[in-house]
């Protein structure tokens, strides 16, 4: 059994208007530091009764097909076992 957290945030290129809502916030806290902030997604899967190689090529279509915009997103993800 595996557990796949997956990342999706914007290409560098897209705008983020949520991210930028998030930064004038904490700006107006007064976290004048923050710079840059985006705002993506966090996605964990369990997957079961494959073996990692299996795994990886399910994780790749899933994020292709659906789980992210390959036009307007990037995606990284990590495999775990979970024994």
């Amino acid at each position: 059994m595996f557990i796949v957290k997956i990342h999706i945030t914007p290409k560098p290129s897209i705008l983020d208007p949520q991210g930028q809502a998030v930064e004038l916030a904490l700006h107006r806290l007064g976290y004048k530091e923050v710079n840059n902030l985006r705002v993506g997604r966090y996605i964990e899967i369990t997957l079961k009764d494959i073996t990692r190689e299996e795994a990886k090529l399910k994780v790749e279509n899933y994020c292709e097909k659906l789980l992210a915009n390959p036009v307007t997103e990037n995606y990284s993800y990590q495999i775990e076992d979970n024994q």
